[in-house]
């Protein structure tokens, strides 16, 4: 999942930022006044949106961000406690709100809540062989095996599966995954394809990750003929 931050408190988005990254979203880091911009140059799953902001005002902002992605989901933080700012934030487009300081097990639970409301608009699970990525719950399984796995390795199974049947070069792994210039160094994703297929492979002579000469790699939907 990709989820854009837009806080003008640094610390306060650091800190949601580094809780969402320990489940495997990814997360991108925005001013208030620049969060309409941002959604609409990236595929982005979901908003968190810090509306105590005056120039513009943040309501304003959640208005022009619904101008651009009418469906997406957004969670509004705000210092106010007060019903009716919160009645207002609602009426305003806001699919969800949580007045600060709140408790990161609840924003936790409320950004779950809200990516499987807007599951309709992508696969919640990506399947491919007998491999499953629950993208919502987070968690990597192969017939019934629960596969532990960090933030980038999850990330880059994602995007491999998204792309099932299809060559993906490293420069596109590097891009999307990493979210780093096309120029950056493609052993990075040499070594983690690595890291994966030690722990989702149970024989390395067949691996479900194939690496494409001179270009990148490609993970099947279905199992070769003649696999069980």
């Amino acid at each position: 999942m990709y989820i854009l931050i837009a806080d003008a408190d640094l610390p306060v988005a650091s800190f949601i930022a580094g809780m969402l990254e320990s489940e495997y979203h990814h997360v991108h880091l925005a001013q208030p006044s620049d969060a309409p911009a941002a959604i609409a140059a990236n595929d982005c799953d979901l908003l968190i949106l810090d509306v105590d902001v005056s120039d513009p005002t943040g309501l304003g902002i959640l208005q022009l961000t619904r101008n651009v992605k009418p469906h997406l989901p957004v969670l509004v933080l705000t210092g106010s406690a007060r019903v009716e700012d919160r009645v207002t934030a609602l009426h305003a487009g806001a699919d969800d709100y949580l007045a600060k300081p709140f408790a990161s097990s609840e924003l936790s639970a409320r950004v779950r809540a809200l990516l499987r409301r807007g599951a309709g608009r992508f696969e919640p699970v990506l399947r491919a062989t007998d491999l499953k990525l629950d993208r919502v719950r987070r968690i990597a399984s192969r017939k019934g095996r629960e596969i532990g796995l960090t933030p980038k390795e999850f990330g880059l199974l994602e995007y491999l599966m998204l792309n099932a049947g299809q060559d993906v070069s490293r420069s596109a792994i590097i891009r999307n995954v990493w979210k780093l210039s096309a120029g950056t160094s493609t052993n990075l994703v040499d070594v983690y394809v690595n890291y994966l297929r030690r722990k989702i492979d149970e024989d390395p002579a067949q691996s479900l990750i194939h690496t494409v000469r001179g270009s990148g790699y490609r993970i099947e939907r279905t199992a070769p003929f003649g696999n069980h």
